[in-house]
């Protein structure tokens, strides 16, 4: 089952047009959760408080329904429904980490969307510094991580207690569905006028729209609800859990145990909407790095 899910990712193609930037939505205010003070108090407010200037945007405790129902269109293998409780709230990148933020932390920048990369010409005549970095390992995206979290620490940034990390998957869904329960934070439909990927494959009857044929600066489209830009296109983005064929439920999931392959969520520039969907799953060899697949840097409770 899991290799002829593969196959169809391969139908992926790609075309051109032009960026289209809007106004992220209003967000309401919830609750504190959370006495720590380093916490948030509502869904959505955003802290920067790092010395990459690096925004990230507060995520609350809370429950929620992770995967698609039966009815979703197009829904894949490896979604069936689980009840999920994350009981801490945490800090969640408002973008995709970009190839500037990347190369200040490591020194060097993979990514082949930028004037040195094997896609350059693509991106001829573009600051690429705000677009996301692509190109990176799992393991890349965990030592960014790693070392973000030592250098905060050592500047009397990050208080006791937190850390930079992958999201896990379960992380990762809550944010994007920010509450919402269709099959795209945006509701059951996808234009490419809403998210970078292929125009010419939107999602569930929405309009055909602009295809770059790559990737483009963070921030281009419309935030979801709680202020997090590009949950959907642009590149995929891998987060901290072992792919196993069920999604992980329960309290505080932190998927499969080990295995051979490392998740990754979102889909990408070159992909059509139905592969961009809220609850579409994706596995990836750990050190396999793609043109369309980067990550998101969560700020969490250590150890959670």
């Amino acid at each position: 089952m899991k290799w002829a899910w593969i196959v169809a990712f391969c139908w992926a193609g790609i075309a051109q047009a032009q960026e289209q930037k809007v106004t992220p939505p209003k967000v309401e205010p919830v609750p504190p959760a959370s006495g720590d003070k380093f916490a948030g108090t509502r869904s959505g407010e955003e802290w920067d408080g790092n010395g990459l200037k690096m925004k990230f945007c507060w995520c609350p405790a809370g429950k929620f329904t992770m995967g698609s129902p039966e009815s979703e269109k197009d829904r894949g293998f490896g979604e069936n429904q689980v009840e999920v409780t994350l009981t801490q709230g945490f800090w969640l990148g408002k973008y995709e980490v970009t190839q500037s933020e990347y190369e200040k932390v490591m020194g060097k920048n993979p990514s082949q969307f930028c004037a040195t990369g094997s896609n350059r010409s693509r991106v001829a005549g573009q600051d690429t510094s705000r677009f996301p970095v692509e190109y990176v390992k799992w393991s890349d995206a965990e030592d960014y991580c790693r070392k973000l979290t030592a250098q905060e620490r050592a500047a009397g940034r990050l208080p006791e207690g937190w850390e930079y990390r992958l999201p896990t998957e379960a992380q990762w869904e809550y944010a994007c569905r920010a509450g919402t329960t269709t099959a795209t934070t945006f509701g059951d439909s996808l234009s490419s006028k809403q998210a970078n990927f292929r125009g010419n494959a939107p999602y569930n009857g929405a309009a055909e729209g602009p295809d770059l044929d790559r990737t483009t600066k963070v921030g281009s489209y419309a935030a979801n609800a709680w202020g997090l830009h590009d949950m959907h296109g642009n590149v995929r983005e891998w987060c901290q859990d072992w792919y196993g064929d069920n999604l992980p439920g329960g309290t505080d999931p932190t998927g499969a145990a080990s295995g051979t392959e490392r998740v990754d969520r979102g889909g990408g520039w070159n992909y059509s909407g139905r592969f961009c969907r809220s609850a579409i799953r994706f596995w990836s060899t750990p050190n396999n790095p793609f043109s369309y697949l980067g990550f998101r840097a969560a700020l969490v409770p250590s150890g959670k």
